[in-house]
């Protein structure tokens, strides 16, 4: 009888124990189940504040940056495929300049500062009309945006007729090429008052509120797809004559080209060895009165790199890597 009793005993106490142990395996399958609820659900949530950070991120580089996805509105008279070229000059003329440039590069200020003269001169006669295409070479390259703003400031003045006069003034109050300055709309504005006419209140609405800054993108980007060497790119009637070192354009070289062209001749007549500061270029490029150098590179240095290459393509020689550049410098991708 008693042994009887002691085995229901064990039985019974081996049951407890398997219901005991049974009953703590379903606490803890319960307690990973909460578990691992709360980690989902964390996890939801931080998933969810990324993306409103990350949306949050986007939507302010939309604002501050080239506002691509706005509405491409062209400055008023833009002519060209899409609209991307601001024109001066007499549309009859018979020859046509065209110049990619960017108000941040300095060697586009060289070519300014050397050609200024010649090329409004030559305006002024009814020979020479120029194709102004305004890019973003030196924020991609630098930094910054004051290549996209003063190229929207610049198209803003075009809508009053009053470009040329203001593409003018900016190249002449060029910042260093490290200086974002014209990323200031202040700055903009301030060098507006320079031309008589352009500080209304349209023209500065214009430019606070970036009216062509997609305009400007698009023209940054026929700039990439044309692949060009660099800025300044300058082509007379559809030939790059800024990159030819065997033949190096000078201000009166390129007057004779315009003036042969206007008497239908097929090539200008030789000048022997012409002075770049006789009267056509600006003294600021080759000193006025001195003889252009076939090597001699104007202020500024040579023209900027397509390619991103921060301040190494700001003086960049010719694409064979030579430290010497036809007048006016030139760049290789």
């Amino acid at each position: 009888m008693s042994e009887k009793n002691d085995g229901a005993n064990r039985d019974a106490t081996k049951r407890s124990a398997r219901e005991r142990l049974q009953e703590e395996r379903q606490r803890e399958k319960a307690r990973d189940k909460r578990r691992r609820t709360l980690v989902v659900s964390a996890a939801v949530v931080g998933v969810l504040g990324l993306a409103a950070v990350v949306g949050l991120i986007a939507a302010n580089t939309g604002k501050s940056g080239a506002d691509k996805a706005g509405p491409v509105v062209a400055p008023s008279g833009a002519t060209g495929k899409d609209a991307l070229a601001i024109q001066t000059g007499k549309g009859e003329a018979k020859s046509t300049l065209t110049v990619w440039e960017d108000f941040r590069c300095p060697a586009c200020k060289g070519f300014e500062d050397q050609y200024r003269d010649t090329v409004h001169d030559l305006e002024a006669k009814g020979l020479l009309k120029v194709d102004y295409h305004i890019v973003t070479l030196i924020d991609g390259n630098m930094g910054g945006s004051g290549s996209l703003k003063s190229a929207n400031a610049a198209a803003c003045a075009q809508d009053v007729g009053k470009f040329s006069a203001y593409h003018d003034v900016l190249f002449q109050n060029q910042p260093e090429e490290v200086d974002d300055a014209f990323g200031k709309n202040a700055r903009l504005l301030e060098l507006a008052g320079k031309v008589e006419g352009l500080d209304t209140p349209a023209f500065r609405a214009c430019v606070e509120e970036g009216t062509h800054n997609s305009w400007v993108a698009k023209s940054q980007e026929a700039f990439r797809e044309g692949k060009f060497r660099g800025t300044p790119t300058v082509l007379l009637d559809g030939k790059d004559i800024f990159a030819d070192q065997a033949n190096p354009l000078t201000p009166q070289k390129l007057k004779e080209k315009v003036e042969a062209s206007a008497k239908g001749a097929g090539k200008a007549t030789p000048s022997a060895d012409a002075s770049s500061g006789s009267g056509n270029g600006s003294g600021s490029g080759a000193g006025a009165g001195t003889k252009a150098s076939p090597s001699a590179t104007p202020s500024g240095g040579g023209s900027r790199t397509a390619s991103k290459g921060g301040a190494d393509g700001s003086s960049a020689g010719s694409s064979t890597g030579s430290s010497k550049a036809p007048s006016g410098g030139t760049s290789g991708d």
